[in-house]
């Protein structure tokens, strides 16, 4: 599907070809002029928020950390006495919260650049590392760089489909997409361990695009970080619970396994529900920067929540926010957020946004509908005309 950003009188504006994966908001009635001036004010916005950071947002991040700490020390703790059940359900979730934490709201926007301006070596993009399977070298390039870049744009960003899935129509349909469902279970299940193979581009190595050779520094990186996350959890911890090993080695292994489900689906329904359009490679031709807001606008989707559930998500329930404003810290993205509703209003723009419920419903129902080979479109009507029937002769 290809539309246009049109003026009422029909001005050619800049185009935007969306692809027809699903219903998406057409953005129209803006001249190039208009999108122009739509980046300016989302440029104010940011450089407003950019000159009124100060300590109640390091109180904030602080405090964040914090927390995450208590609760990996608590959860961790409560597993020890595992072998009694209230403790391990309850050490369990204190440790899947803290995973959740250290991963979304710290690990991903630390090492977005987030907290750089406070020049603390020990909140900064350089130094971070998550407690993830993937190193943070190679995410932060895969990321911060590819899919910030290229949001939603077919064929550049890797993130549509992780290199595993059909997530558009416009990506070619072959049997092993039948699969679709499975492999999108399977994602969830070890998201982790799916983000490490992504940033190595597996796919890329089993089509033969990319040697062995070539990637084995980043492999040897990859299996480092591995060897470290599984040793911790699955060797460390569990050990030192002595004759509790088995209880706490569940419990470590439930903990990762609800991040992993968790981080997969707030993920998921930031850029794949109904409304979150996306981009062919035309698109990025000359785009300027109005043009770069404009994608993120309408290749993102919101969640709705309340300050907690907004916490838990990384504040990612703010995609819109996030994907226009990614360096900036994440507790003003709602601060900012009525704002963007507001501006998307005023120039006719979606601003798509829903419970995480009714999202990921949305999501999965295009993965298993993306499954199927797309159907066959009617042939056209013949444009012969059809020959006339002869009149009957009057009777002699």
């Amino acid at each position: 599907m290809t539309s246009t950003l049109d003026t009422p009188t029909g001005t050619p504006g800049p185009p935007v070809r969306t692809v027809a994966s699903r219903p998406s908001p057409v953005a129209a009635g803006l001249s190039a002029a208009q999108v122009e001036e739509l980046g300016r004010r989302l440029d104010a916005i940011r450089d407003r928020v950019v000159a009124s950071r100060g300590a109640d947002d390091a109180a904030y991040i602080h405090s964040v950390i914090r927390t995450q700490r208590y609760l990996e020390i608590g959860g961790r703790a409560l597993l020890f006495t595992g072998v009694l059940p209230p403790a391990w359900i309850a050490g369990t979730a204190m440790l899947s919260a803290s995973k959740i934490l250290e991963n979304m709201e710290l690990g991903h926007n630390v090492m977005h650049g987030q907290w750089d301006w406070m020049r603390d070596p020990k909140i900064h993009s350089s130094t971070w590392e998550w407690d993830n399977t993937s190193p943070a070298a190679a995410w932060k390039y895969t990321h911060n760089y590819e899919h910030h870049t290229y949001t939603n744009v077919v064929g550049r960003d890797r993130d549509v489909g992780y290199g595993i899935l059909r997530m558009s129509d416009e990506q070619p349909w072959r049997p092993y997409y039948l699969g679709n469902p499975l492999w999108n279970a399977l994602l969830a299940t070890f998201f982790q361990w799916g983000v490490a193979l992504h940033d190595l581009e597996a796919e890329k190595i089993a089509s033969g695009e990319k040697s062995l050779r070539s990637v084995w520094p980043q492999l040897k990186a990859i299996g480092r970080k591995v060897r470290r996350q599984f040793t911790k959890d699955y060797m460390v911890f569990p050990a030192l619970a002595g004759p509790f090993f088995l209880p706490v080695l569940a419990g470590n292994a439930t903990a990762n396994l609800v991040r992993n489900l968790w981080s997969h689906a707030i993920i998921f329904c930031g850029h794949f529900p109904d409304g979150a359009v996306q981009f062919s490679e035309e698109q990025l031709e000359d785009e300027t920067r109005g043009q770069w807001y404009l994608r993120q606008m309408l290749g993102s989707a919101n969640l709705d929540g309340g300050p907690l559930f907004h916490l838990m998500t990384g504040n990612l329930s703010f995609q819109i926010e996030h994907h226009l404003f990614p360096d900036l810290p994440s507790n003003r993205y709602a601060e900012i957020a009525p704002e963007i509703r507001a501006i998307c209003a005023e120039y006719g723009l979606e601003y798509t946004s829903g419970p995480l419920w009714t999202q990921y419903a949305q999501v999965l129902r295009t993965i298993n509908r993306l499954a199927l080979p797309p159907r066959r479109a009617a042939p056209a009507p013949s444009a012969v005309p059809p020959v006339p029937t002869p009149a009957p002769r009057p009777a002699a």
